[in-house]
């Protein structure tokens, strides 16, 4: 895809915004300052000015902060990681439907302090601060006037979300990878998609190559190369050239690279062969609906 004057200050303008989060926390030595779907929410809002994202800036405040307390204080419980996970999403789902909001990034700002156990304060001080100037940016930039409201979320998509999420911490649960519960990018990609009237194999495939790649760049980078802030000054661009060979659009994918840096050792090695199966089963299973059941509903639409 070729970029326009425009597009391409977005992009510089995004990239070092996600840079400066990382060189703060490097700077601090506070990794729960480095919050990867800010990588995600950066390049929706910013860059590719998602309508549906920044329709209502305030809520690109709101919701994200609200989330992120709420899975910050389930962190706190005395329960076990998946329970915590499933808790928190449904939990996550109240309140984008209390505030009205689509806005998918929120699960995974909710989910991070739940992977990555945080327990200081400066985890709720961060996602407040870069989420107000993300909120901020957006109204200065001004596009968000001539876009049109996000539909409320609807009670199916809801339902099946908190089915789909059930089915697999159960299943990572019993074969004994608890530690795959979560895997935000991909959950994001998921509510975004559950969403959408039609999703084919076609673009289920580019989604997979590009959420499995961004995971294994992120991972191989930050193998090669400790430092937080040089993993991700190489890794994000690197994403970028995946996302403009596959020609999609894909915030979530930005998030990987960043959430490479921050995960424990264990789930750390094993995020690329978790993006894999997480992405078969999330964005198959989608297809699969969108395939099989929608034609179903219109027909039954039409009859009535």
């Amino acid at each position: 895809m070729r970029l326009s004057t425009t597009e391409t200050r977005n992009y510089l303008i995004g990239f070092v915004f996600i840079i400066f989060m990382v060189a703060s926390a490097t700077i601090l030595n506070d990794m729960e300052i480095i919050l990867p779907e800010i990588g995600a929410l950066t390049a929706g809002t910013w860059i590719y000015q998602n309508g549906g994202w920044i329709n209502q800036p305030i809520k690109i405040f709101l919701t994200p902060s609200g989330t992120a307390i709420i899975g910050f204080l389930i962190n706190q419980l005395s329960l076990t990681y998946a329970e915590k996970v499933l808790l928190g999403l449904l939990l996550m789902l109240i309140l984008l439907r209390v505030l009205h909001s689509n806005l998918a990034p929120s699960f995974a700002t909710g989910l991070l302090p739940i992977i990555i156990n945080a327990t200081h304060w400066s985890f709720i001080v961060a996602i407040l601060l870069f989420t107000s100037l993300l909120m901020t940016g957006v109204y200065l930039q001004g596009h968000y006037k001539g876009t049109t409201p996000s539909t409320p979320i609807k009670n199916e998509h809801m339902i099946i979300f908190t089915i789909m999420a059930v089915v697999w911490v159960t299943a990572v649960w019993f074969f004994g990878f608890p530690q795959m519960a979560a895997i935000p990018p991909v959950m994001v990609v998921f509510f975004e998609v559950l969403q959408k009237p039609n999703y084919s194999w076609r673009m289920a495939s580019k989604h997979f190559i590009a959420l499995v790649g961004a995971a294994t760049i992120g991972v191989l980078i930050h193998l090669m190369i400790a430092s937080w802030l040089l993993s991700a000054a190489i890794s994000l661009p690197l994403v970028f050239v995946l996302l403009q060979l596959l020609k999609i659009k894909l915030p979530a994918a930005f998030a990987f690279p960043l959430l490479a840096l921050v995960l424990p050792t264990g789930m750390f090695h094993m995020l690329p062969v978790t993006a894999i199966i997480a992405s078969l089963f999330f964005l198959g299973t989608i297809v699969l609906l969108k395939k099989f059941i929608s034609p179903y509903r219109i027909e039954s639409e039409i009859n009535e």
